[in-house]
């Protein structure tokens, strides 16, 4: 069969129920199958031809490119593209002017879980834009936010240039450290990023822009957008997995997209595709895992995502990496934390601090002023078996104005029970905090006391003259996201303990997890009313502890699909 034969018997397939696919890869085969129909003498808004050669071209190109990574590449594997690829390839590049011959497609936005092979395929349509498509100084770029993630597209194009220097020599295609060009043409191709010296001058051809969900500003996408205008047949190919800005450049092509593929925008000269669950699907139903993972059994393997799965099931601030690079589902940045459960069920209500006096303990501050509640948290470690098993005791206080004055009935309540210490006025008294650090000092072995620098200027100089170990960890995603991950796996591991504190729990609940694009996480409260200091105390203490017991993502998942666990 040709390409073209495999991409027509995908569209049959997808619109014939015969492959499991969402809505909105069925509307990007309806609109390929409509637009065959479609006939330029007769439409004068549609003077487009679709030209099997052309079509077929490009991926008769990608097949002859080797793999350079895995398995693939051991045994010397040329790419083999599948048919939901080939549908991509053949509609972007089959299409023709009817007058010009060039190309109909200026614009492409590929949206898809991650392990589909995006760069793969991106790196062989660079190497075709630069090499093989017959524009005289041709310039290509891969295009990204930072320097690191736009040598990814280029290095992989540039690892298959050297495995094929037949190719290369065919073509004239000198192979160099950080560009590749063709002196003949004038021809080039590079990688581009935002940390470069200038991104002015450019006179695109092909413009490969890889993650776009990352990109925090429009800085590299306009300035790639803007330098094709001067070319007769432009590409700019956006390749991306789903992410957490809406606001950003890449849900603002996505949106685009969408308007395109159900009608509501006309748009002939961009084509779009993103692959994702349809809403109403289950998650962790792996039928539908499909529908975003179009390489399913080919490069996504399904015990790898089975095991991602079971993590998200069992830590809910794994949920969001889960659909967003697994499933291509677009989330708020700001998701749901702890399993509460499994919190409560590391609560002993017979555990009792004095019976920790004389041992090993870290102690740190979460300090307020005012309506906020300043917290300390003591740490204490103990070895079970030859495991070490964390307990965690709080102590907080806040002024008696901002009990009476809160909006949280529980304060008074709290105050009255000790387990909230009222100090007089409108202002908490750091130097109860103090005495009561000081007291501390006297019961247990401080060896650490971590502490916001906020507010605290006064309180840590005077507490070092006092002789405890103050350190300074700010709120920061490099001080905490490591602490959030490990007390999730301490928790769901049993290994946290716990007196029942009602105060800390309600702060813990109260916990949502941002995260960033580079998948650290970070402590966030939805309303003001919903305090956290607590947690942010005890993520402190873990700070210093992950020292003693360092924790990977990968000691997580061993954890999560350990038999016992899973």
């Amino acid at each position: 069969m040709s390409y073209v034969a495999i991409s027509n018997q995908y569209i049959e397939d997808v619109l014939g129920g015969r492959i499991v696919a969402c809505k909105w890869v069925k509307l990007a085969c309806e609109r390929q199958q409509r637009d065959l129909k479609r006939n330029p003498i007769v439409e004068v808004a549609f003077p487009y031809r679709f030209d099997d050669d052309a079509a077929n071209r490009i991926c008769k190109f990608v097949e002859k490119l080797p793999h350079t990574k895995g398995k693939w590449a051991r045994e010397r594997q040329r790419i083999k593209l599948e048919p939901w690829q080939c549908f991509i390839l053949t509609t972007v590049f089959g299409w023709l002017h009817v007058d010009t011959g060039m190309r109909r497609f200026r614009r492409a936005y590929e949206e898809v879980a991650r392990k589909n092979a995006k760069s793969t395929k991106s790196s062989g349509i660079a190497l075709y834009l630069f090499g093989a498509d017959g524009e005289a100084g041709a310039e290509v770029y891969s295009a990204a936010t930072t320097r690191d993630q736009a040598k990814i597209v280029f290095d992989d194009a540039r690892a298959m240039a050297l495995r094929e220097p037949e190719m290369c020599a065919v073509l004239g295609i000198d192979v160099l450290q950080h560009q590749m060009h063709i002196e003949d043409e004038s021809s080039k191709f590079l990688p581009l990023s935002a940390e470069g010296s200038t991104l002015d001058g450019l006179n695109v051809h092909g413009g490969i822009i890889d993650e776009l969900h990352a990109h925090k500003t429009r800085a590299v996408f306009d300035v790639i957008d803007s330098a094709t205008g001067s070319r007769d047949q432009s590409l700019l190919w956006m390749i991306t997995t789903a992410g957490t800005n809406r606001s950003g450049i890449c849900y603002e092509q996505r949106i685009h997209v969408t308007k395109i593929l159900n009608g509501s925008v006309v748009d002939e000269t961009f084509f779009g595709i993103i692959f994702t669950l349809d809403e109403g699907d289950d998650w962790a139903d792996p039928l539908v895992w499909i529908k975003a993972n179009p390489n399913l059994n080919v490069s996504v393997f399904m015990d790898d995502m089975e095991m991602a799965c079971r993590k998200a099931l069992s830590m809910p601030s794994a949920v969001a990496n889960f659909l967003t690079k697994r499933l291509n589902v677009w989330v708020n940045a700001d998701s749901a934390w702890m399993n509460m459960r499994a919190w409560d069920a590391c609560g002993d209500p017979t555990l009792s601090i004095d019976d920790f006096e004389g041992e090993d303990c870290i102690v740190s501050h979460d300090l307020a002023s005012k309506i906020d509640i300043a917290a300390k948290m003591r740490l204490f470690t103990r070895d079970i078996d030859g495991v070490t098993h964390y307990y965690g005791f709080g102590r907080y206080f806040l002024n008696e104005e901002a009990i009476e004055k809160a909006g949280n009935a529980q304060y008074s309540g709290w105050a009255r029970q000790d387990l909230l210490v009222a100090t007089p006025g409108n202002v908490t008294d750091f130097g109860v905090i103090e005495q009561d650090l000081l007291d501390d000092a006297v019961r247990f072995n401080i060896t650490e006391a971590p502490y916001d620098p906020f507010q605290a200027t006064q309180f840590s100089q005077r507490m070092v003259e006092a002789g405890l170990p103050m350190i300074e960890v700010g709120s920061t995603v490099k001080n905490f996201s490591e602490p959030m991950k490990w007390l999730e796996a301490l928790v769901l591991q049993g290994r946290f303990h716990h007196d029942g504190d009602p105060v800390l729990t309600w702060m813990i609940s109260n916990v949502v997890c941002h995260r960033d694009a580079k998948e650290n996480i970070f402590p966030r409260k939805e309303r003001e009313e919903n305090k956290i200091d607590g947690a942010v105390a005890l993520l402190m203490c873990l700070n210093r502890a992950v020292n003693l017991e360092p924790v990977t993502d990968g000691a997580l998942d061993d954890f999560i699909n350990s038999p016992i666990h899973s």
